[in-house]
């Protein structure tokens, strides 16, 4: 096991509530270890994952399976439905709702997942963002059909370069939102996400366990095992009944997500099947890129390398550690005591 940092043990004079994180990338066993850490503490999971939230999207999320889910309560799963927007700023209300309502049931919240900017959110509280406004989004909508996104995307470059530089020419969604964000602030949006963190009292002290793997090639023949059993458990048939649903379509945030904005191509009619696969696979990839790149900019996470034969009991050790007086770990393969 290598660490980051020593890992965090509750302050003796600090007696906010304990709250552990579980992150890692796509692919990094956050699911096994999570169900490791509930058979030894009495804990509930709160998911920290943009597309869990979403119902009726199950198998290209991996979401949890039913056993996995009666195993230990879970928060923050199927709670919105697909057509509907969830943001980082809705997440950290919804998350720390579900931190206080595991507390007063006397049992340990645990945060799992991989949305890094969810948890930024939650544990460092951004500045506000205007809400959408329809005026502004009619008039952007004119000048993409007017001059195609791409234009839009030169546009966004010109005034705000950091958040041009992450999406794609065709990201019309995201493109808009930067878009509208300075013509109703007149800042880039990349500053508002970089201003410090609004000076709003913390009732919980995190402490970040992250899930990295030692080699980049192990991490990138899972996430390719992990998406061709997708397929097998009926990945695309799953993409056909939401598009059937007639109320979505490709530009919403759900169906933006990996996996699912590359499936809806491929029912288009756009590409074959073999290149559909190759770049939802190659998309997940550098998803976890993104994913590690947070995490290594984390100073005072713990890291356990996520390819270990010791993984669950080195996560139970620093759980024990971290939460101490709560909780007394018991094996990770067996009840706890």
């Amino acid at each position: 096991m290598s660490t980051a940092s020593p890992p965090a043990r509750l302050d003796q004079e600090d007696a906010r509530l304990p709250v552990l994180a579980l992150l890692g990338p796509s692919a990094s066993g956050k699911t096994a270890t999570a169900l490791a850490l509930a058979r030894a503490f009495p804990i509930e999971i709160v998911s920290v994952d943009s597309a869990l939230v979403y119902r009726g999207m199950d198998i290209g999320t991996a979401k949890p399976d039913a056993d996995e889910l009666a195993a230990v309560p879970h928060h923050l799963i199927d709670i919105v439905d697909p057509e509907t927007p969830y943001s980082a700023a809705r997440f950290a209300r919804d998350a720390s709702d579900a931190i206080d309502a595991i507390a007063a049931r006397g049992r340990l919240p645990l945060l799992v997942g991989g949305t890094m900017l969810y948890y930024r959110a939650l544990i460092e509280p951004l500045a506000p963002l205007p809400g959408a406004d329809a005026t502004v989004r009619a008039r952007l909508d004119a000048d993409a059909a007017a001059l195609g996104w791409p234009a839009l995307h030169a546009r966004l470059a010109r005034i705000d370069p950091a958040t041009a530089a992450r999406l794609a020419p065709a990201d019309a969604q995201r493109i808009q939102r930067a878009l509208e964000v300075f013509e109703l602030t007149g800042q880039p949006l990349s500053a508002l996400h970089a201003a410090p963190a609004l000076a709003v009292p913390q009732p919980y002290r995190f402490a970040a366990l992250a899930l990295e793997p030692s080699e980049r090639a192990w991490l990138h023949a899972r996430v390719a095992r992990r998406f061709d059993a997708m397929l097998d458990h009926g990945f695309l048939h799953e993409v056909a009944a939401l598009r059937a649903r007639g109320t979505l379509h490709r530009d919403l945030p759900s169906m933006r997500s990996v996996g699912y904005r590359q499936a809806w191509t491929y029912l288009d009619g756009e590409c074959d099947f073999a290149s559909f696969r190759d770049q939802a696979i190659a998309a997940t990839r550098q998803l976890c890129k993104r994913q590690l790149t947070w995490l290594r900019a984390m100073p005072s996470r713990t890291v356990l390398d996520c390819q270990s034969p010791d993984l669950l009991e080195q996560a139970c050790d620093v759980a024990a550690r971290f939460w101490s007086g709560p909780a007394r770990a018991a094996s990770p393969h067996g009840a706890a005591s």
